[in-house]
């Protein structure tokens, strides 16, 4: 049926229903391709459906196209994530597109043809979807049909596969002479339902969504059953002697040591957030004798090297070699990394200088036998993403691997579309960076309270929060109040315990590939006198709170350092710290002591670039754990006043007469922690509203 037949067929008094029923299954069908990871990856291919509506100016029907928009996810694709646009006016670009050279105008044409407002911004595949005659097109990136589009012998195997059903294209960058290509293919080949795009990944239509997600699936499903039934036992090859995975204790024990110096690595010429990743097919893949000939011949799907860079670092030492034989030969292949990445990038730039600058020459995926994969991003969902497309490559090539021989595009046409003006301009267009985008946080005590408060502000400013607590069930609530896994995590951890802080600052480095900042937080207060201070009440506050704050902090500088990349560590010390009260010796004495591990801290850490500077609250009332576990009621004993009035009988008794929340303490952390005080350390800044007998001097 053609869309001709389709609109004829259209009662205009019913368009719009049509229209409602055409966007409806087409998100449908997007969102179950989307959310099987077979089939495609995050923010990977797109789907459209051709259908009609009213034109509100002529009241006429009018032939759409709906078309997932740029940057969209089929997984997650709402109606907004649309692009709509005129079909008819889709198609007259034919009669002024110029030819490949001169792809980059047709997707600033397109903004010609929308229909409307147009919804979201069309991609570069949206001439694939308007061009090819079927009502219902699906372009995706499945392991097993980009096995196909890689291999050697490509184009034979789609027959020998698919018969008459898929069509091989050759590969072509994507844009308007792809949509092209396409259309004439499923023109002069009637009995298609979709094609195989050589090096790329794979397209299916049909007459109604059901049939295009039908067809989809049946060619994802037949190269999976083929490369079952005729690939090789051991695509990879054999297992090479020590670089066989090591015991899940050890490997990630391994990891977390090395993964300071990666990010390191992986942040030399700008901050990243990492992810670990450890599945059988990626150590598999490292153990294997075939992993340094296909690493270095890198990713070929424009979606996996986009996010992956063309090629990753892989540590050619075996899993057994030590630590520190490791850290040395990954500095080493570093530079021969960069090296070769300006290289490939001095290669293929514009002689006229209209490729956009270089962005980096350090690598997003770092592999190392016997651990893992560390893969980076300028947030913790595009690092977790781009290990989950290198995961992808992998099984693209074993499959390629299984049946033929592993073979990319070029690397002149990876440049092409890594260094696409279209994708600069895309790049250019996102949002400015938030002030702590990149940064790693560990926050101690901070499953309520002032810590939580802390936590909850610097995941809005843009880190990647650790929430440690006492609690593991607290924590992770409390981590789920502020996202998702991407934005932070609950882990159990009693600062008086340096195992535990240890396996804290494990936890974060496996998670989020690093640490930048370090809120020392956790804390209790016993309201004594002198004379009623025990000697365990001592020993307890001084635990948690003093030995705490070394302990954590020790544990920190170590990853900091390593890093190389600077740092914070922020001490939530005390107005009491240099004020003296009653009934609080043992409180005041260890937030004294607090105090000046900042200045001890600072004097010795600057050297690395790491800034420790300290906050001196008072008066945290209103949500404050402390106050809510009995030194609330022992302060207003000691005032003579009710617990209840206790925070406004320490705003009164400030200068600016104002109460002090945990938000305003999580606001001079936030502060202190940004560009704005990279030349301040060894400060303490009071939250109190003003305590003049606690002015520092």
């Amino acid at each position: 049926m053609t869309m001709n037949d389709l609109e004829a067929r259209v009662d205009p008094a019913t368009t719009a229903t049509t229209a409602d029923e055409t966007v409806t299954a087409l998100i449908a069908r997007s969102n179950a391709l989307g959310s099987d990871p077979r089939i495609t990856n995050y923010a990977g291919g797109n789907t459209s459906a051709k259908g009609t509506d009213t034109d509100p100016v002529t009241g006429e029907p009018v032939e759409l196209l709906w078309v997932k928009g740029s940057g969209g996810d089929l997984g997650t694709l709402t109606p907004a994530g649309l692009a709509v646009l005129r079909v008819d006016r889709v198609r007259a670009l034919q009669g002024v597109y110029r030819g490949p050279e001169h792809e980059d105008e047709m997707v600033a044409a397109f903004d010609h043809t929308l229909f409307g407002k147009g919804g979201a911004a069309p991609s570069i595949d949206t001439a694939m979807h308007a061009l090819v005659d079927a009502a219902h097109v699906d372009h995706l990136h499945p392991d097993a049909g980009i096995a196909i589009a890689t291999a050697a012998d490509g184009p034979a195997l789609t027959t020998t596969v698919f018969g008459d059903r898929v069509v091989w294209v050759p590969w072509r960058r994507p844009g308007f002479q792809l949509g092209l290509d396409i259309a004439a293919v499923q023109r002069d080949h009637p009995e298609a339902i979709g094609a195989v795009l050589g090096g790329h990944g794979i397209t299916a239509w049909g007459d109604t969504s059901d049939e295009a997600q039908g067809n989809s699936r049946w060619i994802i499903d037949t190269a999976e059953q083929y490369i079952a039934e005729h690939g090789k036992d051991q695509p990879f090859g054999a297992v090479r002697p020590g670089f066989a995975a090591l015991p899940d204790t050890e490997r990630r024990a391994r990891a977390a040591a090395l993964a300071p110096t990666i990010r390191g690595i992986a942040g030399h010429d700008k901050p990243v957030v990492g992810h670990f990743t450890d599945s059988d097919a990626v150590l598999d893949f490292l153990a294997s004798e075939a992993a340094p000939r296909l690493a270095e011949l890198g990713t070929s799907c424009p979606d996996h090297f986009l996010r992956t860079k063309v090629k990753p670092l892989l540590v050619d030492l075996p899993a057994t070699a030590s630590i520190d034989d490791t850290r040395a030969r990954l500095h080493e292949l570093h530079e021969q990394y960069r090296a070769d990445y300006q290289a490939y990038y001095d290669r293929h730039a514009d002689a006229d200088a209209t490729s956009p600058a270089i962005r980096g020459a350090d690598p997003l995926i770092v592999l190392v036998p016997g651990v893992g994969m560390f893969s980076y991003g300028k947030d913790a969902q595009t690092a977790r993403v781009a290990g989950e497309f290198y995961v992808n490559a992998i099984n693209v090539m074993r499959g390629a691997e299984a049946l033929s021989t592993y073979a990319p595009i070029d690397e002149a046409e990876k440049f092409r579309i890594e260094y696409w003006a279209l994708e600069e301009a895309k790049l250019q267009r996102m949002p400015a960076p938030k002030q702590l985008s990149t940064r790693i946080a560990l926050v101690t005590g901070a499953a309520s309270g002032i810590g939580k408060a802390i936590a909850k502000r610097l995941a809005a400013e843009g880190a990647a929060v650790v929430i440690a607590d006492l609690d593991l069930t607290k924590a992770q609530d409390a981590a789920a109040e502020i996202g998702g896994l991407d934005q932070a995590i609950g882990v159990a951890a009693n600062v008086t315990s340096a195992a535990d802080i240890e396996r804290a600052v494990q936890e974060t480095l496996l998670h989020f590939g690093g640490l930048d900042l370090v809120v020392n937080n956790a804390g209790l207060s016993l309201s004594k006198s002198l004379l009623e201070t025990t000697e365990q009440d001592w020993d307890l506050q001084h635990d948690v709170m003093a030995k705490g704050s070394f302990l954590v902090s020790k544990a920190a500088a170590k990853v900091l350092i390593e890093q190389g990349l600077g740092g914070d560590i922020v001490y939530i010390s005390s107005k009491n710290s240099v004020f003296a009260g009653p009934n609080n010796i043992a409180y005041s004495a260890t937030k004294a002591d607090q105090a000046h591990q900042v200045r001890l801290l600072a004097a010795e850490l600057g050297e690395h670039g790491i800034r420790v500077n300290g906050i001196n609250p008072d008066g945290v009332v209103r949500g404050s754990g402390i106050f809510a576990s009995g030194w609330g009621a022992n302060r207003a004993k000691t005032y003579g006043i009710d617990e209840q009035d206790l925070g406004a009988f320490y705003a009164q008794r400030t200068i600016l007469k104002r109460e002090v929340v945990p938000e305003n303490v999580a606001n001079a952390v936030y502060a202190i922690c940004t560009s704005d005080f990279s030349h301040t350390t060894g400060l303490h800044v009071p939250v109190d509203a003003g305590v003049a007998a606690a002015f520092l001097r």
